[in-house]
């Protein structure tokens, strides 16, 4: 499983995963500042599950279906 994980998620969060055998982006290491879009739309092409503590994806993906 590959994970995308937001630049609001713990940097300990990140590297625990990758001890534990996962692969996982993290924004601050790829393009820190991107917007949300940038993030689900890099999320949704790396075919990666996107750890997030911001709620505004929830009205990006159930509201506006993006």
């Amino acid at each position: 499983m590959n994970f995308l994980a937001d630049e609001n998620l713990d940097r300990q969060i990140v590297e625990r995963l990758r001890q534990d055998g996962y692969t996982v982006w993290y924004i601050p290491e790829m393009e820190p500042g991107i917007s949300d879009d940038e993030v689900l739309d890099l999320a949704n092409q790396e075919g990666a599950l996107l750890l997030t503590s911001d709620k505004d994806f929830g009205e990006l993906v159930f509201r506006l279906g993006v």
